[in-house]
């Protein structure tokens, strides 16, 4: 699904990613855990296309598709997802109208005609009522006066309409009680498939008691140090991040 070679990348001239090596493969859930600054937001961002992330050097592949050569849309044409920390706020757009354009400017990137009203609106109301969404939910201006749980959730739904190949959720149990913190990793449960991949990027253990991964990647100082299975994760919970220094 995603194969990722010596990555280098750097911020306004700072390099902060420096020679990560990664392989995920579809059916599977990746964690990546590391302290501030270790790089972990950078590599979802370099993914993702954000221009302001520059790849110095090496090689990303979704699906064998060289992403160098993609721009942000395309690759999101292709099936990358990214669940930002902080979303956005869209006054005057509302759930259902932003899916709507989301979903059919997708079909038409990829050749297809825009999906029929009734088919849409079937999908939105499935998939609302499989995430325990609220039917008033979805005629809200995006993201406007949303909770931190709501917002959260919100990117969930437009995870499942989507329908992406690689979900990369960046941080998204910061700011989450745990009541929220469930919603929203039931939500991801629910929608994890043989066809698809999950990354998720956390500072902490918790979220990944309820998305429980195949696999944990720690980061530090731009390298992924050390993997394991689930049980790194606890043992980061247990001894903090100081002893992963040695490893660098």
């Amino acid at each position: 699904m995603l194969t990722i070679e010596n990555l280098h990348a750097q911020v306004e001239g700072k390099d902060i990613l420096k020679g990560i090596d990664l392989d995920v493969k579809a059916g599977e859930v990746h964690a990546i855990m590391g302290p501030n600054g270790s790089g972990k937001s950078t590599l979802s961002s370099a993914i993702a296309g954000n221009e302001d992330y520059q790849v110095t050097k090496g090689k990303m592949l979704l699906k064998g598709t060289d992403l160098a050569e993609l721009n942000a849309e395309e690759r999101a044409h292709l099936g990358v997802f990214i669940s930002f920390q902080y979303p956005v706020e869209i006054p005057g757009v509302t759930v259902t109208n932003f899916i709507k354009t989301a979903i059919n400017a997708h079909r038409k990137a990829n050749g297809l005609k825009d999906m029929p009203a009734s088919e849409l609106l079937k999908k939105i109301r499935d998939t609302a009522k499989l995430l325990e969404i609220d039917s008033k939910f979805l005629s809200r201006s995006l993201n406007e006066g949303f909770s931190g749980g709501e917002k959260k959730r919100n990117e969930i739904f437009q995870m499942a309409m989507l329908e992406p190949s690689l979900a990369i959720l960046d941080e998204t149990d910061s700011g989450l009680d745990i009541d929220a913190l469930k919603i929203v990793a039931n939500g991801v449960n629910k929608l994890k498939s043989k066809d698809n991949a999950v990354v998720v990027i956390t500072h902490y253990q918790r979220l990944l008691e309820y998305i429980v991964p195949d696999f944990v990647h720690v980061l530090f100082d731009g390298r992924i140090v050390k993997s394991g299975t689930k049980e790194l994760a606890h043992e980061l919970e247990a001894k903090g991040y100081d002893w992963i220094k040695e490893l660098a």
